[in-house]
């Protein structure tokens, strides 16, 4: 079942800029916590975080269990490229790339929700503002990653900015998803936890073995943020707008994230903005404006 969308009212347009914020202050914690904790551990920890925050209100509210195999199977991917895949797939990345590039990469979110609104619905195909925002998000991406990209050249660094964008891609996929999913979004996005956190937990364990303690107070308080607010309130946020204004109309509050990510990033960090790097969030910005254009329609 696909539930009803609406026009985003005042309310929808608050809270989707507040997970925006929300979402590119993630980018600052994710670079402070790796360093410790490593990208697996640090994936496992704020799923398990975001699950126990929301378990007592799910149960509270009345626990719902998926009514079929497909709803299950549908919940089981939606946990992995909503959760697993792409938290560890940014935080990885974060280890060799500067936050503000990684929300700017991630800013490629509206792109790829465009081509795949395009393939997968019947009502939302490609126009050439669209086409051109897509080519223009696109260049901006490669900006960043350089033209040694195309030949496999570009080294550690190249990997690392490519896996960002897989994981504005399993974000992508995922989104097309969750209207589809009929289920509260809090009991829903604690289902998804639950899943998320034991796959995540499972592959830490193998791959690094027990995890570190010892973390230091900046780190730990980095990582409960982590787990508090972008993770538990941002994805209840993001499975509440989906279902209330539909994945097209949410995306464009991934248009601020580039934005507020390289300001966090410089502000908070240390890190500077580069001419390649304001070069590629102008392409970004450039191609989200231009995809809000309705061409006009042609005369019978």
């Amino acid at each position: 079942m696909i539930s009803t969308i609406s026009k985003p009212d005042n309310r929808d347009l608050f809270l989707m800029a507040l997970t925006a914020f929300i979402w590119a202050s993630a980018f600052i914690a994710i670079k402070v916590v790796v360093v410790e904790t490593g990208p697996l551990w640090l994936a496992a920890w704020r799923v398990l975080i975001g699950f126990v925050v929301l378990l007592p209100y799910a149960i509270w509210r009345g626990w719902i269990w998926p009514g079929s195999p497909r709803m299950w199977l549908l919940i089981a991917i939606a946990s992995l490229f909503n959760v697993v895949f792409p938290f560890f797939l940014i935080s990885w990345a974060q280890q060799t790339i500067d936050a503000g590039v990684a929300s700017l990469l991630m800013g490629t979110g509206p792109f790829l929700a465009l081509i795949g609104s395009h393939i997968f619905t019947s009502d939302d195909h490609i126009t050439w503002p669209k086409a051109l925002a897509v080519l223009l998000g696109f260049s901006g991406v490669l900006t960043i990653v350089g033209v040694d990209a195309l030949s496999g050249l570009g080294g550690n660094h190249t990997t690392a900015q490519l896996a960002a964008v897989g994981g504005a891609l399993c974000y992508t996929i995922a989104g097309l998803m969750v209207r589809r999913i009929d289920m509260p979004p809090v009991r829903l996005g604690c289902i998804v936890f639950g899943i998320g956190a034991t796959v995540l937990i499972m592959a830490a364990l193998f791959v690094d073995g027990l995890p570190r303690t010892n973390l230091s107070s900046n780190v730990f308080w980095a990582l409960l943020y982590l787990g508090l607010f972008p993770t538990a309130l941002g994805q209840i946020l993001r499975f509440t707008l989906i279902r209330r204004v539909g994945y097209a109309a949410f995306a464009l509050a991934l248009n601020l994230i580039p934005v507020i990510g390289v300001v966090l990033g410089a502000l908070l960090l240390g890190e500077v903005i580069t001419l390649r790097t304001a070069i590629a969030l102008a392409l970004v910005l450039s191609g989200l404006f231009i995809a809000r254009i309705n061409p006009k329609k042609a005369t019978p």
